[in-house]
């Protein structure tokens, strides 16, 4: 652990922090809105979760039966653990209680998934003759992972299937019969893979769990901290540090972790107590925060586990993913950086003392721990095995590292205890994103077999007309609303189903068009009024928690405005361009993400007057877009905005002195 963490800053009692923590994922995190269990009932649900990571990794590397069982028997598990883990409503929860109705529904939903698990070959060979009991099983089994989701989610991505499981029933499908409307229904959503049982918990079960379980075992090797303590290393000391420290920590930790909200939490609870002992307001410090955390999303090489489903959902190589998110993610948080600097300079602000910084030697002893991540990157990239496969031997490189460790660093030493508590922690957080993910195939299953997907598509496509634009802004809206509060995976796999192929019906390449729906899916956590990750920085910052929100909206301005231009322009995503090209967009985008960051901010050597505002703003837009024509003209706008921002500084430092 560094000075850092133990100066005047951060120096609060360890239990108030952690209880400040607990208090703030509870409200804004639902995933931590779980049931107390404590004692034997406590030993038992842990042990239950820990089971379940296990079964989830070797079902992965070893199984060999029917698909069907693989699947159901992972659902009927989520449902199973879903119950036992999060009660019907927030609020103080009792120790060892769980309500009567609460065991009914957990035993009936287990048991209709179950029932599939052990009846999957008589079923399959059933082919649409389901008997009226059969109907009934799937609906209780529907219902109950829409309960599920609804405790671990909410109520956003609940309220979405509801419409189209409702628009299937009274508008959608033409059987006469209301029964036989429902029949038909359930027998697709709950017996087919055209549900449930999609593409969305398929790659759940293959892939993401085991990538849920690696990063819960980063997390114990104390891989967080040191990405905390090389971003107070590289930034720590210059000109408003802390806010850098927090942009470069949660880039980091945000691509390990998934999770935007939590991320915020806790790495926040580090950062924005410095931040604003170093002269920050609180809005911006929770902004600074939140804005990082949540971009870790699309940080590469992990994107929160997205880019391993997003190169499954596309049929391309692991390595075409990753290296196509560089240029984005880097203006984004160049978008970010240049804020917190010119933020720093307005205010006047300086970095961390020296002597409170980590020392590059002792964190260049620790590198190790960053093995197993390297080794991941490097087998899933090379296709020198399979992506579960490479996440599960990386899971013991994890453990071998973390018990390396051990030996030199005592406090961080990787006990067994640690490996039973990442076990548990992957298995709970397994739940929520396989939950949602169920609801992602009753979403995109309703879609489908109503024929609305092609509906939708031609209604967007006849409304834009030929004009790109429109068709992108009104996608982007479709992200943010579908993307509030929704998981990264579970996020990416509803945009993935519903509205990417609005923008490929329009001309726009498949990776640029799922690239699009990714980022404006996530952008929904800092995006008013359902910013949950800006809400969260808030509560820790003790800030107006909309001012927050808007803040960090405007720092992550980059993210509004890359997505349109790759859409346009797919030489971003290096898609047909060469290397000459890539070159120019890189050096061009990042001048113009400058422009747009100090029109944002409203100073560059002094304040910037609302219409060189406007000049900077216009020049940064013209340049990140790629162009011959449009890189001169906003080349010339944003070299005069600086140009004369420059001598206004110089003047006026001139009569500052003179006073």
């Amino acid at each position: 652990m560094s000075k850092i963490n133990t100066n005047k800053t951060v120096n609060q009692p360890t239990g108030n922090m952690e209880a400040s923590v607990d208090e703030v994922m509870r409200k804004y995190d639902r995933e931590s809105n779980t049931r107390i269990w404590t004692g034997v009932p406590g030993i038992l649900v842990k042990c239950v979760l820990a089971g379940f990571s296990l079964f989830c990794i070797y079902v992965t590397l070893f199984a060999t039966f029917l698909e069907e069982i693989r699947l159901t028997s992972f659902v009927g598990l989520i449902v199973l653990l879903g119950f036992l883990t999060y009660p019907a409503k927030k609020g103080t929860q009792k120790e060892n209680y769980m309500p009567w109705y609460d065991w009914i529904l957990m035993i009936l939903g287990t048991g209709s998934f179950l029932y599939f698990t052990f009846h999957a070959g008589t079923i399959i060979q059933q082919g649409t003759r389901f008997t009226p009991i059969q109907i009934v099983i799937g609906a209780i089994g529907v219902i109950c992972l829409m309960e599920v989701t609804r405790r671990c989610v909410g109520w956003p991505i609940l309220i979405v299937a509801l419409f189209f499981v409702c628009y299937a029933l009274f508008y959608g499908l033409t059987n006469p019969s209301f029964f036989g409307r429902v029949r038909y229904l359930i027998r697709n959503l709950f017996y087919t893979k055209e549900g449930i049982l999609s593409t969305p918990v398929n790659v759940c079960s293959k892939f993401i769990v085991v990538f849920i379980v690696f990063g819960a075992f980063l997390e114990r090797t104390g891989i967080s901290q040191l990405f905390i303590d090389l971003a107070n290393c590289a930034a720590g000391r210059f000109a408003g540090g802390p806010a850098k420290v927090a942009v470069i920590s949660s880039a980091l930790c945000g691509m390990v972790s998934g999770s935007s909200v939590g991320n915020t939490v806790t790495t926040g609870s580090v950062t924005i107590p410095m931040m604003k002992e170093t002269g920050y307001k609180p809005e911006f410090a929770g902004a600074v925060e939140a804005a990082s955390s949540t971009g870790g999303q699309i940080m590469p090489p992990i994107m929160g586990a997205a880019a391993f489903l997003m190169a499954d959902f596309i049929g391309v190589p692991y390595s075409d993913i990753i290296s196509r998110a560089v240029l984005p993610a880097v203006l984004y948080f160049a978008g970010i950086f240049i804020s917190v600097h010119l933020e720093a300079k307005k205010l006047g602000l300086h970095g961390i003392p020296k002597e409170d910084l980590p020392h590059a030697g002792s964190l260049l002893k620790r590198i190790y721990l960053l093995l197993p991540l390297i080794m991941l990157v490097w087998w899933v990239s090379t296709n020198a095995m399979t992506m579960q496969r490479a996440a599960s031997i990386c899971i013991l490189l994890a453990i071998a590292v973390g018990f390396v460790d051990g030996l030199f660093h005592k406090e961080n030493k990787l006990t067994l205890t640690k490996i039973a508590e990442a076990l548990v922690a992957g298995g709970r957080s397994t739940i929520t994103v396989g939950a949602a993910c169920g609801v992602a195939g009753i979403i995109s299953g309703t879609i489908t077999m109503t024929g609305l997907a092609n509906e939708l598509i031609n209604g967007i496509v006849s409304v834009a007309g030929n004009r790109l634009i429109i068709a992108l802004f009104l996608t982007m809206l479709c992200c943010i609303v579908l993307g509030m509060g929704v998981p990264t995976t579970a996020n990416y796999c509803i945009m993935a189903a519903t509205t990417a192929p609005i923008l490929i019906r329009m001309g726009v390449p498949i990776l640029a068009a799922h690239f699009f729906v990714f980022y404006f899916g996530i952008v929904a956590d800092i995006t008013p009024p359902v910013a949950l990750a800006a809400y969260a920085g808030s509560a820790i910052a003790k800030s107006n928690p909309m001012k927050t929100a808007f803040t960090a909206t405007k720092l992550a301005i980059a993210v509004f405005i890359v997505p349109y231009v790759f859409a346009y322009s797919p030489q971003m995503l290096l898609i047909d361009s060469t290397a000459l090209e890539v070159v120019q967009i890189a050096v061009t985008a990042f001048i113009g993400i400058f422009g747009v960051a100090a029109a944002m901010e409203g100073h560059l050597f002094a304040r910037i007057h609302p219409a060189m505002r406007l000049v900077l703003a216009a020049g940064g837009l013209m340049l990140i877009v790629p162009g011959l024509v449009t890189d001169l003209a906003g080349l010339g706008l944003v070299g005069l905005g600086i140009l004369v921002q420059f001598f206004v500084g110089k003047r006026t430092r001139g009569v500052e002195t003179v006073r």
